[in-house]
């Protein structure tokens, strides 16, 4: 019986709007005298995704993101031209930008999965390892009335996967992690945190390449969707 389905947010949920692609950041980088080549950019963010992966489950760092993007932008070719004053400048401005929520864009599905989930007395629940207002968030998206909890690691201390965000989510739900499934677009950070913490877990892979570890996690049991569109008829099934 599921009681609770917790989601992360950040490309779950919601995806970066045109100021966090390439051009984007071009544009950030011109106010601070720095020329980048928003070609490089998909290289460039796969190139920094290990400073991320090294934090996993610490405690929330906001040198850790801005240390993240500065790594972004030095790969698109900032580091050719600009100071390490420059570059730390423009890192926090991103940083800072990517907690307002009128930069992103929901993904078409989750209105109406989330309003399936309420109407069937499923609670949710949010958990992000963002900066970001999940207050806010909910507003501007017009999903308040689905949310029953959130959690942002900014807020609670500590990051995905460490166990105790999960359980805070749990404990505001007022559920028992056995009667709670989490959706996450994130193997490390989600499906594990999630099933380390006795929840069952779900990976939402939207892309049409082959999810990470798909056949692992085939083995041990754990769905792999493309679409929120499915997550009803596999709770439900």
């Amino acid at each position: 019986m599921i009681a609770a389905v917790i989601f992360d947010v950040d490309f779950t949920l919601i995806h970066p709007g045109p100021m966090f692609q390439g051009e984007g950041y071009r544009a950030f980088c011109e106010r601070h005298l720095i020329t980048v080549d928003p070609a490089r950019f998909d290289a460039a963010v796969a190139s920094a995704s290990s400073i991320l992966d090294e934090a996993e489950g610490l405690s929330y760092d906001p040198e850790l993101f801005v240390a993240y993007t500065r790594h972004i932008i030095e790969q698109m070719g900032g580091s050719e031209c600009g100071t390490p004053e420059s570059l730390v400048a423009c890192a926090r401005e991103i940083y800072t930008e990517w907690a307002a929520s009128q930069h992103f864009e929901l993904y078409d599905d989750v209105p109406a999965a989330l309003r399936a989930l309420t109407e069937a007395g499923v609670r949710i629940g949010l958990i992000s390892n963002s900066h970001r207002c999940l207050d806010s968030f909910q507003s501007h998206f017009e999903l308040r009335e689905f949310v029953s909890a959130s959690v942002s690691s900014a807020e609670h201390g500590f990051m995905k996967p460490h166990p105790s965000i999960f359980q805070a989510a749990l404990q505001q739900l007022g559920v028992m992690p056995g009667d709670a499934v989490m959706v996450g677009d994130s193997v490390s950070q989600d499906i594990e945190g999630a099933l380390k913490t006795g929840m069952r877990a779900i990976l939402l892979h939207r892309s049409e390449t082959p999810a990470p570890r798909a056949q692992e996690l085939k083995d041990r049991g754990i769905p792999i969707i493309r679409s929120l569109r499915e997550l009803n008829d596999l709770l439900f099934e």
